[in-house]
Formats: C-alpha cells, sequence, structure tokens
C-alpha cells in the first residue's frame, strides 16, 4: 500500500514540475520577444554620448559661471572705467593685503630677491619682521605672479585683471566640480545642472567672491570642491581600475594643494577624516580605500610642514593626531572570525582605542614641538559655548563678528525661498533612514539583496552617500554655530540636494507631486541673474581716495601709519607704506596690536595713546569717523563699547551705563585742539570720514 501511495505521488510531481518549466519557459520567450538585447556597440555609444554631454554641460556651466563673474564684477565696481588707485580700493581689509604682496613680487627685481623678501618683510609692520609666505599663506599670490611674467601677460593685460582673472576661473572650476559630484552621486548629468542654478540662485550664502576676492577660502575651495569630487569617484563601488588610478591621483593632488593654499584646511580636512572614519565603522567594505585617503592625509601634512618652513601648526593639528592612530590601530589589527566573542571585544577595545589614541597623540606631539596654535581659538571656543565669561576685548571683538555668529533666521529664509532647503532636509532624512536600515539589517546578520529597491535601503549601503551624508552633518553642525562656515556648507547642500532631486530611482513619484505645486529652481534662475546683471550699480568711496592721494603725495616714504587695521590693510595695499597692524586673525602678537591700537577709540589720556603709539613707531594716526561715532544696532558690540568694557570703565547694571573713566573718548577729544592732545598730536589733513594727525617727536606742553 505504501508502494503504491509513493507511485502515486511521484507522477503528480512529475507533472507539476513540468507545467513549472513550460511557465519559466514561455516567460523567458516573452522577455526575449518584448525586450531584445541591444548591440554593445550601441550600449557603448550611448554610454559614450551622455559622458560626452554631460562634460560638455559641465564645462559650459564652469564657463557661464565665470562669464557671470566677470560682467557682475564689472557693473559692480564700474572696473574698467577706474584708475589703478580707485579699483585697489575695491579691495578691503584682509583682501587688501593679499593683493599688496602680489604687487610687491611684481616689483620685485627677480624672483628670488621677491621671495626673499616675502619670507623676511620688515616693511609691512613695524618693528616687526615676519614670513609673510608662512603666516598668510602667500602661495597664490607666489605663482600668479610667476604666471604673469612667465607667460608674457604683462604685454597685452594689467596686473589686476590677470589676478583676478585666475579667481575668477577657479570658480569656474568650483562650480564644475560640484556638477560632477552630483552627477556621479547620482548617475545624471541632470543633477550637476541643479546643482549650479542652486548654487547661483543662493549664491550670497555659497561664496564671498562678490565682496572679497583675493581671500584664501576664494583660492582654496575650488581645490577642496576637485578633493571631494574626487574621493567621491574613488568611494564608489565597481569603478575601473583605470578610473580609480585618476580619481586617487586626483586626491592627492586636490588635498595637497588645498593643504598649501589655506592656513584651516587642516581643521576642514580633520571634518572629512572624521566622517570617512564613521564610513570605515558602517561600511566594512571600504577599510582598505579609507587607508589609502589617510595616507594622502600624512603625505600632505608632512610634506606642507616643509614646503611652509617648518610650520608647527600642521604639525599639531588634530588630522595628523586622528590618522596616525587610525593607521597605528590598523597595523595592528588581527584576523579574527567575525561573529565570534573575542571579534566582539577586539571590536569594542578598537573602537575604545579610537576616541582616546588621537587625543594620546596629539598631547604628546604638542609637548615636543613648540608651538603657539590659536590659543585665542580655545579661548574664543570657551566663551562661545558660555563656559566662561572674559572682558578681553579681542575675544568679545570677534565674538561681534558677523561671521563668528550664528546664521540668522535671513540665511534659513533665502535658503527655503529658493526651495534648496525643504529638498535638502527631505534628500537627507531619507538617506538617514536607509543608513540605518542598512546598519540594523548589518546587525541583525542578514545579507544584502541583489535588487536596488528603496525598501531594501540600497541607498544607504553606498560608501559615498554614507560619506557624503555624514560630512554635511559635520559641517552643517559647525555652520548652526559660526555663520562664516556656511559658504564651505551652503555649496554641500546645493549638491546633496540635488543628487537627491533626480536620482531616477528613488525620487521619481515625489516629482511628479513637486511639479504640480512649486516652482522648479531652474526656472527662478534666469530670471534673478539677469536682474542683477542689467542694474546698474556703482562703487564710490571718494574720501578713502582722498586719502590715499595724500598719503602718497604728502606723506614721508619711511612714515608708519596707526589706525584700524581694516583701514591699514587698504594703505598698505594702495600706497606700499609701513603700518602698525594688519586684519589678521590667526596671530596672537597681530590681534594684541590691533587691540592696542583701537584705543584710540577708548576713553583713554591723550599721554596713554602717545605711548602706544610711540612704542609702535608710530608716526601718523588716521581717526576714522564711522568708527568714532558708530551706531550699531547690537547692543555691546560697538568697537568702543568693546573697549569700554575691556578697560573697565563702564559696567551694564541693569541697563544702565556707569562711567568710571575720567577722560572722554580720544577720537572726540582730538579732533577739539585743546591741551593737552596738540602738544602730543597735530592735525595735518582731514575730510569727511578720516582725521590724520601727526605724532609729535618733540612734545611741547602749553597752557
Amino acid at each position: 500500500m505504501a508502494k503504491e501511495e509513493g507511485s502515486s505521488v511521484e507522477p503528480r510531481q512529475r507533472k507539476k514540475q513540468r507545467t513549472s518549466g513550460s511557465q519559466e519557459a514561455k516567460a523567458e520567450k516573452i522577455r526575449r520577444t518584448t525586450a531584445p538585447e541591444r548591440a554593445p556597440k550601441y550600449v557603448s555609444f550611448q554610454r559614450f554620448a551622455k559622458i560626452f554631454i554631460g562634460c560638455l554641460a559641465a564645462i559650459i556651466s564652469g564657463m557661464m559661471h565665470v562669464f557671470y563673474l566677470s560682467a557682475y564684477h564689472e557693473r559692480k565696481f564700474w572696473f574698467s572705467n577706474r584708475q589703478e588707485l580707485e579699483r585697489e580700493i575695491t579691495f578691503q581689509g584682509d583682501s587688501a593685503i593679499y593683493y599688496s604682496y602680489y604687487k610687491d613680487m611684481l616689483k620685485a627685481p627677480s624672483f628670488e630677491r621677491g621671495v626673499y623678501e616675502l619670507t623676511h618683510n620688515n616693511k609691512t609692520i613695524s618693528l616687526k619682521t615676519i614670513n609673510a609666505m608662512q603666516q598668510m599663506s602667500l602661495y597664490p599670490e607666489l605663482i600668479a605672479s610667476v604666471l604673469y611674467q612667465a607667460t608674457g601677460s604683462h604685454e597685452v593685460i594689467e596686473p589686476v585683471y590677470f589676478y583676478i582673472g585666475i579667481v575668477f576661473g577657479l570658480q569656474g572650476i568650483y562650480v564644475t566640480a560640484l556638477f560632477v559630484t552630483s552627477w556621479l552621486m547620482s548617475g545624471t548629468w541632470l543633477a550637476g545642472m541643479l546643482t549650479v542654478a542652486w548654487f547661483l540662485i543662493n549664491r550670497v550664502d555659497t561664496t564671498r567672491i562678490e565682496y572679497s576676492i583675493p581671500l584664501r577660502e576664494n583660492w582654496a575651495l575650488p581645490y577642496f570642491a576637485c578633493q571631494v569630487a574626487a574621493l567621491t569617484g574613488y568611494l564608489k563601488r565597481n569603478v575601473n581600475t583605470y578610473a580609480e588610478r585618476f580619481c586617487y591621483l586626483l586626491l592627492s593632488t586636490s588635498t595637497y594643494t588645498f593643504m598649501m593654499v589655506w592656513e584651516y584646511s587642516h581643521y576642514i580636512l580633520f571634518l572629512q577624516a572624521v566622517s570617512l572614519l564613521l564610513l570605515d565603522i558602517f561600511s566594512v567594505q571600504q577599510s582598505d580605500k579609507v587607508y589609502e585617503v589617510y595616507k594622502i592625509y600624512i603625505f600632505s601634512l608632512f610634506l606642507g610642514y616643509l614646503l611652509q618652513f617648518e610650520n608647527p601648526a600642521l604639525l599639531v593639528s588634530p588630522l595628523l593626531s586622528l590618522t596616525g592612530a587610525f593607521m597605528l590601530i590598523k597595523c595592528f589589527q588581527l584576523n579574527v572570525k567575525k561573529g565570534t566573542f573575542v571579534a566582539k571585544v577586539i571590536k569594542v577595545f578598537e573602537f575604545y582605542l579610537l576616541c582616546t589614541l588621537p587625543v594620546t597623540l596629539n598631547v604628546i606631539v604638542k609637548m615636543f614641538v613648540p608651538h603657539k596654535e590659536n590659543e585665542h581659538v580655545l579661548k574664543f571656543l570657551e566663551v562661545k559655548f558660555g563656559l566662561n565669561m572674559t572682558k578681553n576685548f579681542t575675544l568679545n571683538w570677534l565674538l561681534c563678528q558677523e561671521s563668528l555668529q550664528a546664521p540668522s533666521q535671513d540665511f534659513f529664509l533665502r535658503l527655503t525661498q529658493s526651495s534648496l532647503l525643504p529638498f535638502y532636509v527631505l534628500v537627507l532624512t531619507i538617506c538617514l533612514l536607509s543608513m540605518t536600515q542598512v546598519t540594523f539589517r548589518r546587525m541583525s546578520g542578514k545579507s544584502k539583496k541583489e535588487t536596488a529597491t528603496l525598501e531594501d535601503g540600497r541607498i544607504g549601503e553606498r560608501p559615498e552617500i554614507i560619506y557624503h551624508v555624514i560630512h554635511t552633518l559635520l559641517l552643517g553642525s559647525l555652520a548652526m554655530l559660526v555663520e562664516g562656515l556656511k559658504f564651505i556648507w551652503t555649496p554641500y547642500v546645493c549638491m546633496l540636494a540635488a543628487f537627491g532631486v533626480c536620482s531616477p530611482e528613488l525620487w521619481m513619484t515625489l516629482l511628479k507631486w513637486l511639479r504640480l505645486r512649486t516652482v522648479h529652481p531652474v526656472l527662478l534662475f534666469f530670471p534673478r541673474l539677469i536682474t542683477e546683471l542689467t542694474e546698474l550699480q556703482e562703487f564710490y568711496d571718494p574720501d578713502t581716495v582722498e586719502l590715499m592721494t595724500w598719503i602718497k603725495r604728502q606723506a614721508p616714504v619711511a612714515a608708519v601709519f596707526a589706525g584700524s587695521p581694516q583701514l591699514m590693510g587698504v594703505i598698505k595695499l594702495c600706497t606700499g607704506w609701513t603700518v602698525t597692524s594688519l586684519p589678521l586673525y590667526s596671530d596672537d602678537d597681530l590681534l594684541k596690536r590691533n587691540e592696542n591700537i583701537y584705543q584710540i577709540y577708548s576713553k583713554r589720556s591723550a599721554e596713554d595713546i602717545y605711548k602706544i603709539l610711540t612704542s609702535y613707531k608710530a608716526n601718523y594716526l588716521i581717526v576714522e569717523d564711522a568708527i568714532c561715532n558708530e551706531m550699531g544696532t547690537t547692543r555691546g558690540c560697538r568697537v568702543k563699547d568693546l573697549l569700554d568694557i575691556a578697560n573697565g570703565h563702564v559696567v551694564f547694571e541693569e541697563g544702565d551705563k556707569l562711567t568710571y573713566s575720567k577722560y572722554g573718548r580720544f577720537c572726540h577729544e582730538v579732533k577739539i585742539n585743546y591741551s593737552p592732545y596738540v602738544n602730543y598730536f597735530t592735525r595735518v589733513y582731514w575730510n569727511r570720514s578720516y582725521f590724520v594727525y601727526k605724532v609729535n617727536t618733540v612734545i611741547s606742553f602749553q597752557s
């Protein structure tokens, strides 16, 4: 009976198998009929056409950005119709200092002599010899001057046009690199077009190129964008060997260049290194690539240390400590079978080392390397986070700078009106949820699925996406504290939002819904830019022009000028005269000089001011009405208020100011021309904005 039952069951099973096989055969026949395979030549041509069009669009986007910047700059300053002095006045503050060294290199009798004068400069700041190449990262100006002379450009173009042309060209590369990064992430060059559109629409928050052309960040961030694009391609899976080698080479070159042209670059790279470290934790397949990138960091740091005249800031940087600790841990890693108890213990121990070893290495290095690495930065952070209180003028003055305060509501309003912020938050949220889903799946031991659906969280498995999400979160967290960092974070927001919007497998349904209810950002692009180009603007500052003209005609060549650091930068550029201070905030000695010279706006006696100025060998003092009569909107952030607090001349109690100084404010009193002020200072020039006083060498006390 059992045999009969077994025999009766077997035919049924065979019959079922034949039926299933016939259905699969029919389905396969239908697939072959409806979707015939394309010829390899056709697929190759289609891929080549896609890449060619994308590259062409990226290059055109960069060139159009350069043309736009040039046209806007001309419209804003009427640059071609100005004389050289009026053009140079448009470079304000620290921008004037950088451009002045470019002029000095062009005036030098030889390249060697020019470099020597930069590294042993005693004509900029009175009583102080500085290595301007190291202290101000002047490699951009050095290279620009060499190119200007080597290419014979002096015969066809003025130096200032050559200089700003290079910076504008770098901005074109910047935009192109953002285009390529978004393209690599999304797989479509349309994402690059949207990135560029958002970048230009939110230009006020993505770049400072329109206001301060020679700034270090305008030279450095294009290289950083190239570095991020190369890193994105390098982290991608299934990339061919030649593309991976090209990305590695570009990554190495751009990392080193970025580090050489900006003194704060190693802090930005530290955030990137932290992002890669977290990527190594979330995506175990990328450990070898992260290790290779860390080797690039170490090589760039040590090579930069040598070429920046043994700059100790690079040796004590947190980037070196983190990369060194990571590589030490990788060297001592043991091959233990995954999932075992020993493997889990070792993983916990490695995590502990990653948290403690970088700090330990940094402390050890600082013990052996003499340095003064921005001590004011640590004190600034203490006050910024409410861990300490201070009456120090320099710290309070830094805290009052707009670029070092938290972003205003207008910043978020502008990003929302351009539709960038809502898309960014949406894309970031989905990517974070996908990454969380992938992490829990890996912790539960589930294997990866081959289907690239949203439900599977496949987007969260892509290493380049994980890296960008972590990096943008770190940059965004800092940008929420310090507004100046928004110029690094906002371009990232443009790129990540454009990637998400144009990613077909994730956003097709969402795009259909959005197109019915919102105006696409690209439609906002051309009308706004055309309006800005048609508006005629004019930079008109006759008082500063008159002051510079008087200095060049009347002041002795050996004269030393004292005044606000911002004005001193313009004087150094336009006249070449020696000054007492500079608008640079990375040097403790210069910051102390700035505070001392700012005392001309405090409630100090004429004798005190005279002693301060003569200690720096100042021959002329310039008082600015804009500072002396400043009517700031933020309470306690005017220069004279900060000085009064630092000097203990006023105290805030229940909204009342109690004055403790028996002297009037110097900048007011010196204008009245009565004793003892006329005994120490003689007014030699004035206009509506500036009052110039000669510091008397012989003091004559008269009643």
